[in-house]
């Protein structure tokens, strides 16, 4: 077996960074690409800073920590941030209207074949407008990146999806009748989700454990039943997300039971996540409090909730934004196998 093909000979050694250099090439070309997309568009590329005192008030979601020492030896509890998303939304609030990043975030417990503790998001945002405008914006970008690649057609595991045709729109509800034989709507009240209705539908579908939560539910049926089917033959705009699972997304005002949230998806690999944003402080603060509790109940922590993103939450005008898993995009786009295969320094 040569070094470059020795899964225990280091990335570094000669052979296998020359494996993996068509690769890096590749992603190369995409993100010069990409950013004279959002410079042509009128975006500001920013820069915001890694370490934050909330990497984000999600329940599943796990970041590093990193605590600095003042100069008198006091101790600040800070994170690693797993998105730039509250920075960015601090800028919508301070009066910028397009801004646009490509940033390095951190996630623990990530580790996979499509998943690395570090790794780049391509985050943007656009003042007063709607998130049409940003699904938009998602599918084009996804469409540049395989073009600048040299190619239609995205692979990953004997899967395939033409990114040169017009995607799929399918919502959540629709999906999850069409692909898992399960009524979603009927277990959804407002913003409220019935377990014990959900748990009930869900019977010889996935297991539901005692301690599941609606949100668990919908999760193991997603990613079961749902997921491998979306993005085949051309990319899927998964859209109209329930409320339960709004996260930072605004809710419909025509429907309270959806909210403005859409996933974009090719050969069942998701590779964006977009919000029509939510500017209501209240709201997004018993949304993380909730979050929070449930973490607690799960992991045993809580991360702290960063005061001056609600602030600039109340402040910051009607938004839409997006994040996309940059590596993700060029591992399709560029015939890779792993995640790991298209960044220039993996992981230890």
């Amino acid at each position: 077996m040569t070094p470059g093909t020795d899964p225990i000979s280091p990335w570094w050694s000669p052979n296998r960074h020359q494996d993996r250099r068509g690769f890096l090439q590749a992603r190369g070309r995409i993100t010069r690409a990409v950013r004279a997309w959002f410079e042509a568009k009128g975006f500001t590329e920013v820069e915001t800073g890694a370490l934050v005192v909330s990497p984000g008030n999600e329940t599943h979601l796990h970041a590093p920590r990193a605590d600095l020492t003042d100069h008198d030896g006091a101790k600040r509890e800070r994170y690693l941030r797993t998105s730039p998303e509250f920075a960015c939304k601090k800028l919508l609030a301070a009066g910028e209207t397009r801004i646009f990043e490509l940033a390095r975030v951190f996630r623990d417990r990530e580790r996979g074949d499509r998943h690395l503790p570090e790794f780049t998001m391509l985050e943007w945002y656009r003042a007063n407008e709607d998130y049409d405008a940003v699904i938009r914006d998602t599918v084009a970008i996804i469409q540049l990146a395989a073009e600048t690649a040299g190619t239609r057609e995205f692979g990953f595991r004997g899967h395939k999806a033409d990114a040169s045709l017009p995607p799929e729109f399918l919502t959540v509800f629709d999906a999850f009748e069409r692909f898992a034989g399960v009524n979603l709507a009927a277990t959804v009240w407002q913003s409220s989700g019935d377990r014990d209705a959900l748990a009930g539908a869900a019977k010889g579908c996935v297991r539901v454990a005692e301690d599941d939560s609606w949100s668990d539910i919908f999760s193991k049926i997603l990613v079961e039943h749902v997921e491998p089917h979306l993005g085949q033959g051309r990319l899927t705009v998964l859209y109209e997300y329930p409320s339960p699972e709004a996260a930072l997304a605004r809710t419909k005002a025509a429907d309270p039971r959806v909210a403005e949230r859409f996933e974009v998806y090719a050969c069942g690999v998701e590779l964006a996540n977009g919000f029509g944003e939510l500017t209501d402080a209240d709201e997004q603060r018993r949304r993380f409090v909730e979050s929070m509790d449930e973490k607690e109940r799960r992991y045993g922590e809580r991360y702290p909730i960063d005061e001056e993103f609600l602030a600039a939450v109340a402040a910051m005008p009607p938004a839409s934004g997006v994040a996309l898993g940059f590596d993700r995009l060029v591992m399709l786009a560029a015939g890779a196998t792993r995640i790991d295969q298209v960044v220039w320094t993996p992981p230890a």
